[in-house]
Order: C-alpha cells, then structure tokens, then sequence
C-alpha cells in the first residue's frame, strides 16, 4: 500500500510501524467541545431545580422551551419531519439544535411535570406536534413515552374542560315539551 493510501483510509506511517484508526479516536475525544458534549448525565432532580431557577427565567421568561425556537432549512418552507436526532455519539451533531437537545439540564422524565406540561395543548389536551414544537423525532418519541408515563402514574392529570352546548340552536325539537 502506498503513503496515498495510507491517508485515505486514516492511517499514517509512524517511525515504529504504523499509526491505527484507534489512536485518532483519542485524539478526538480530547478535542469535544464542553458545550456540545452530551455524555454527562444529569439527574432529573437537578432537571426539576433548573426549571424553577433564575437561570432558567433568564434564558426562557415564561415561554415554554419551544417558542423561541426556529428551526433552519432549505427553501422557504420547512420540511415536515424535523430531524431524526441532534445528538450523535455523545455529541451535538448539528448546528441548530432542538430545544430538548441545546440545554443539557432539560431532561424528560414522567416526575418533571412543568417540562412536560410545555408540550400539551393548554385547549385542546392533546400533545403537540414535533413540527410545531421543533423537537427531534428522538427527542419526540422520548416525550411521548414520558407524558404517557406521567399520566399513567398520576403526575399529570388528563383534563379537557367540559363545553356546554345550546341544543336548542341545533335541533328545534329539543326545546319542546
């Protein structure tokens, strides 16, 4: 094999024999960025203090998470899938990522009920949708497993206001005795 081909296939001549694809790996995981990596874990406990800190009004307000966000794209209109996941390897592989995934103390977890009431329908009761709220489809399904699980132990309550109807406007028999 020639030193070309070498270089292409990642490995490069050393004075003691020849350098491997394994010690470029080191190499990488010593240049992550600390603010793109995502291998950290942080407990939900610390993700429910976050969210009633003063960092989190600072960067939020009382929005929820999903409101500032816009994602980018090609073309003037947004795709309808948003992305399969922002997170590759540990690492934020992406430049934009979705809400869920650019704020590391943001974890969705059935107990985190005040993340997970950002992404119902205040009217209707219903789950957002990924498209409205920018999430990842990862991220997405995670939240569905999560409000799912929340509602089915008890820490969030299923609850559609009730609507009084005026029958009488819609049959006219109705309202005769």
């Amino acid at each position: 094999m020639s030193l070309i081909g070498c270089q292409k296939w990642g490995l490069a001549l050393h004075h003691t024999g020849i350098k491997g694809v394994a010690d470029e790996s080191e190499e990488q995981q010593k240049a992550i960025d600390p603010l793109k990596d995502r291998t950290k874990l942080i407990p939900v406990e610390n993700s429910i203090k976050y969210l009633n800190s003063k960092a989190y009004k600072e960067t939020y307000g009382e929005n929820p998470v999903w409101f500032l966000y816009r994602r980018n794209h090609r073309g003037g209109f947004a795709p309808r899938k948003t992305r399969r996941t922002c997170i590759r390897n540990g690492i934020i592989s992406t430049g934009n990522p979705c809400p869920i995934c650019r704020d590391e103390y943001l974890i969705l977890d059935p107990r985190n009920t005040k993340l997970l009431e950002q992404f119902i329908s205040e009217y209707t009761g219903q789950i957002l949708d990924a498209f409205k709220t920018g999430l990842c489809q990862k991220k997405h399904k995670e939240l569905l497993v999560a409000i799912e699980r929340a509602w089915d132990q008890g820490h969030l309550t299923y609850s559609v206001p009730f609507r009084e109807y005026n029958y009488s406007l819609y049959n006219k028999n109705v309202g005769i005795n």
